[in-house]
């Protein structure tokens, strides 16, 4: 078991002894969580690690499955991969991609088999339990301002790292950066042995939901892949990146947004919008790293694609990601694509943002990634508009 119990160990001798001062101070929302999320959460790693130890003995098999042509979409926050991941997800006779479900109730294949079965009674009384639980995801999970998320929706897949506690996403629910190690740079700032560990970790867990889901092309998006592009392709001989790039006029402020949105969820901050400059310097990475790696690849596993030409032509963009990997085109293709277009046409914000409240400013953003709007002809004209600029928590 990799589950990084001193890490866990100190973050939370950190929340209830040394978090004065903190953007996650002891207070009595703060208790209220802590008080849910250790019976939780342990009931949930509890029955995942169970799952998995059972897997090697029932599924041993799972180890040998093969992983074909995965398509890894990769990017900053807040730059259109939830928008890709879910449009491709729909053509499920090709890609196959985990759910907020699958993660954290079915990781492992002896987990997904029981709830087949429960699946299977359940739908022969009429689905009272189905009807149930997605009432019960509109009321919890739906009510998130940062996707449409929900149980049976698509994921990010970092969260398996949650099993391991070897994740950046860890320090919402715990937020002391300090104490967390510098995943937010993962190829070159944490010990080889230890990304070995972590990647291992993660390529069972893929291994397991495609043994358990049928063979298809592995799908996930992962902005925090950003830091792990290397990684991932010396884990994934055969895999496939698509990297998307848009504005960071546009994905910074919304970035912190979110993030800010993210930690408010779980403590009460002492400031609107925490850590601007660690996030500034995160995106920045995240842009650069890929690129670099990217640029070093002469394979022909890694597309770029500008968010603009996304969102302007989605037929023609999620077509060419089609035919620069090799995946066929299937006979319902085009109804999907006609409602990716229609979705991309009729999508609406509900957010608001100003740089100036981050203390940041449109010229300092402009000079920090000047190589990034000279490389891809980005506008610069994003924050010159007075009123505020709205956005929902898409990413």
């Amino acid at each position: 078991m990799m589950f990084d119990f001193r890490l866990f160990w100190r973050m939370s001798v950190r929340s209830f002894w040394h978090s004065a001062g903190t953007y996650g101070p002891l207070k009595p929302d703060r208790f209220l969580f802590l008080l849910f999320f250790y019976p939780i959460w342990g009931c949930l790693l509890l029955l995942g690690w169970i799952g998995f130890l059972a897997d090697e003995v029932l599924f041993a098999a799972y180890r040998k499955q093969p992983i074909e042509k995965p398509l890894f979409i990769v990017s900053n926050f807040r730059s259109g991969s939830t928008f890709v991941q879910r449009t491709l997800a729909r053509d499920s006779a090709t890609f196959s991609s985990v759910t907020t479900g699958g993660i954290y109730l079915t990781p492992s294949i002896t987990q997904h088999r029981v709830g087949q079965l429960l699946a299977q009674l359940d739908r022969f009384l009429g689905r009272p339990f189905e009807k149930w639980i997605r009432q019960l995801d509109r009321l919890s999970l739906g009510q998130l301002r940062i996707h449409h998320f929900g149980l049976f929706d698509p994921e990010e897949d970092e969260h398996f790292l949650f099993y391991a506690w070897s994740t950046l996403l860890a320090v919402f629910a715990f937020p002391y950066l300090e104490e967390l190690p510098p995943y937010a740079f993962f190829d070159q700032a944490i010990p080889k042995g230890r990304r070995d560990r972590i990647m291992r970790f993660y390529l069972s867990c893929v291994r397991r939901h495609l043994y358990a889901n049928g063979g298809r092309h592995y799908l996930a998006k992962n902005p925090l892949f950003s830091a792990k592009i290397e990684s991932l392709l010396e884990t994934f001989p055969d895999a496939r990146i698509l990297y998307l790039v848009r504005s960071p006029l546009e994905t910074l402020p919304s970035t912190i947004s979110m993030f800010a949105y993210l930690w408010g969820l779980f403590s009460k901050k002492p400031e609107k919008y925490p850590h601007c400059e660690a996030i500034l310097g995160w995106a920045k990475y995240w842009y650069d790293h890929p690129l670099e790696v990217i640029d070093r690849d002469t394979s022909g596993r890694c597309l770029i694609m500008r968010y603009e030409d996304l969102i302007r032509s989605p037929d023609e963009a999620f077509r060419a990601i089609y035919s620069a990997f090799g995946y066929p085109e299937t006979e319902n293709l085009t109804g999907i694509l006609r409602d990716a277009v229609s979705s991309a046409r009729n999508h609406t914000s509900d957010h608001e943002y100003s740089l100036e409240a981050m203390g940041l400013d449109r010229e300092r953003i402009l000079k920090e990634f000047a190589h990034i709007f000279a490389r891809f002809q980005l506008s610069d004209e994003s924050e010159r508009r007075p009123a505020p600029v709205r956005e929902d928590h898409k990413t």
